[in-house]
C-alpha cells in the first residue's frame, strides 16, 4: 500500500496516499479496532452543515478569509452530498467526546481545500472558535433534530394517514371488543383504527415537542463552557447559519455549562422514539392476533401474503411485517436504555458518551422510519376486514348481555350469560329460558348498532 507522512502534535505517522484524512484519525484507526460500527453517516452530514456554519461565522468575526470560508463550504457541501462516504471510517467505540471524528472532519476538510488550492490547517482554520466538546454535541443535536424532521416525522405520518384511509373505508362495519384478552362490547371497526391511528400521530407531537430542546446547541462553549477562543455572539452567529441552510430552528443553548454536560434533550426526544416504538409494538401485536388463522384463529382480517412461511409447511404464510415491527420496537427499546445509562454520565465539564449516544439515537431513528414505510406499503394498506367472521363473532358473544343490565339489572344479565356460556346456547336462548324478556323486548334491546 503506498502511503505518505502525515505529522500532529504526536510526531509522525503514514497514512494510505489516496485518502484525505491526515495524523489523528490515522491514529484511532489504528488505536481503536472495535465493533467495526462506523460514525453514523448523519452525524457526518451534520458536521459538514456545522463546519460549514462555523466558517461563515469565523469570516463574520474577521478569524477566516473570505476565500478560507469558501473552501470549507465547498467542501462540506460535497461530504453532505455523499461524494466523500469514505474518508470517514472512524467507529463509535473510540473517545467519549467524539475528539476523533471532529479532528476526522477537519483534516478531510482541509485536504480537500488544499487540492482547491487553499492551505487550511485543520486546528487553526477547520476547527477556529470551536472545540470537540462542543462541536460533537451540537453535531448530535443537529442530526437528531434533521432525522426526526426528515425521516421519522414524514414516515409516520404516511403510515398514520394510512389508517385515516382503512378508517375511512369501513364506517358501517361493527365488530366484538376484546379487553383482558376477553370478549368485551362491541365497536366499529374503524373505531379500532382509529385508535392505531392515533398511536402513530401521539407521539409525532411528542417528536415536534422535542425538536424545541434538541435545536439548543453547544457551539460557543468551546472546552468547558466558557467560550474561551471564541468570538463574541459565535453561537448566535453559527446558529443564524444553520437556520439558513437547514431551515430548522436552530438557537444556542444559554448556558452553556449545561450544553456540555447534559443530554436531556437527547433522552427526552428518543423517550418520544420510544414512544412510537411502543405504540407500533401494539398496533403489530393487535393485528397479527386479528390476522390469525386462516382457520384456527381469530381470522377477523385479512393481510397482505408477500413470501412464504415455512421451509416445511406448504402453503403457510406469516404475518411477516407485524413481526418486523415488532423486532424494531425491540430494538428501540434497547436503544433507549443506552442513551439514558450514557446521559446520566455527564461528569464535570463534559459527557463523555457521546458517540454511542448518537449512533443508538441515529439506529432508532432510521429503524422507524424504514418500519413505518414497509409496514405501510406492504401490509397496512393492504388490510381487508373479514366482515363475515366479524359478524359471527360479534353475534355469537356472550357481551352484548351489557345492553340488558339497564333492563333487567346487573346480576340477572350475569346469570343470563353464565347460563348461556355453561349451556353451550346463545344469549337470547338463555335470557328467554330464564323469563327475563320476550323474544320481542330482547331482540328490540340487543342491537350491536346501538352500542358502539
Amino acid at each position: 500500500m503506498n502511503t505518505r507522512m502525515e505529522h500532529d502534535t504526536m510526531g509522525e505517522i503514514a497514512v494510505p496516499a489516496d485518502r484525505r484524512w491526515g495524523a489523528q484519525t490515522q491514529r484511532s484507526l489504528e488505536h481503536f479496532k472495535i465493533g467495526g460500527q462506523r460514525q453514523p453517516r448523519e452525524i457526518i452530514t451534520a458536521f459538514a452543515y456545522l463546519k460549514e456554519a462555523c466558517a461563515r461565522a469565523n469570516a463574520q468575526a474577521g478569524k477566516l478569509t473570505e476565500e478560507q470560508a469558501e473552501a470549507v463550504s465547498a467542501a462540506c457541501r460535497e461530504i453532505r452530498a455523499g461524494k466523500w462516504d469514505e474518508e470517514f471510517p472512524l467507529v463509535v467505540w473510540q473517545t467519549g467526546s467524539g475528539t476523533q471524528t471532529n479532528m476526522n472532519v477537519n483534516e478531510v476538510i482541509a485536504h480537500l481545500a488544499a487540492e482547491r488550492g487553499v492551505k487550511l490547517h485543520p486546528n487553526d482554520h477547520v476547527n477556529a472558535s470551536q472545540s470537540s466538546n462542543d462541536t460533537f454535541p451540537s453535531a448530535l443535536h443537529i442530526a437528531a433534530a434533521l432525522s426526526v424532521a426528515e425521516d421519522v416525522i414524514p414516515a409516520a405520518e404516511r403510515l398514520a394517514a394510512a389508517f385515516e384511509k382503512l378508517e375511512q373505508a369501513y364506517p358501517g362495519l361493527i365488530r366484538i371488543g376484546r379487553t383482558h384478552l376477553q370478549d368485551a362490547t362491541p365497536l366499529r371497526f374503524a373505531q379500532e383504527v382509529s385508535g392505531w391511528r392515533e398511536l402513530v400521530l401521539a407521539p409525532v407531537r411528542m417528536l415536534k415537542l422535542a425538536q424545541t430542546e434538541l435545536c439548543r446547541l453547544a457551539i460557543g462553549g468551546t472546552a468547558v463552557g466558557t467560550g474561551l477562543n471564541a468570538p463574541r455572539g459565535y453561537d448566535e452567529m453559527v446558529c443564524a447559519q444553520l437556520r439558513e441552510m437547514t431551515g430548522l430552528d436552530f438557537r444556542p443553548d444559554e448556558n452553556k455549562f449545561h450544553a456540555l454536560t447534559s443530554k436531556d434533550a437527547l433522552v427526552f426526544a428518543h423517550g418520544a422514539l420510544k414512544a412510537l416504538a411502543a405504540n407500533l409494538m401494539k398496533i403489530a401485536n393487535d393485528i397479527r392476533w386479528e390476522a390469525s388463522g386462516p382457520r384456527c384463529g381469530m381470522g377477523e382480517l385479512h393481510i397482505p401474503e408477500n413470501e412464504p412461511g415455512s421451509s416445511i409447511m406448504p402453503g403457510k404464510v406469516n404475518p411477516t411485517q407485524c413481526e418486523a415491527v415488532t423486532m424494531v420496537a425491540v430494538q428501540v427499546m434497547g436503544n433507549d436504555a443506552a442513551i439514558g445509562f450514557a446521559a446520566s454520565q455527564g461528569n464535570f465539564q463534559l459527557n463523555v458518551f457521546l458517540p454511542v449516544s448518537a449512533y443508538n439515537f441515529q439506529l432508532s431513528a432510521r429503524l422507524l422510519a424504514d418500519v413505518c414505510d414497509s409496514f405501510r406499503v406492504n401490509c397496512v394498506e393492504g388490510i381487508t376486514p373479514n366482515a363475515e367472521r366479524m359478524e359471527h363473532n360479534l353475534r355469537n358473544s356472550l357481551m352484548l348481555v351489557t345492553c340488558l343490565t339497564p333492563k333487567i339489572g346487573y346480576e340477572a344479565a350475569a346469570k343470563c350469560a353464565k347460563k348461556a356460556l355453561q349451556d353451550g346456547t346463545t344469549l337470547k336462548e338463555a335470557v328467554l329460558s330464564l323469563g327475563l324478556l320476550t323474544g320481542e323486548e330482547f331482540d328490540e334491546t340487543v342491537r350491536p348498532e346501538k352500542m358502539v
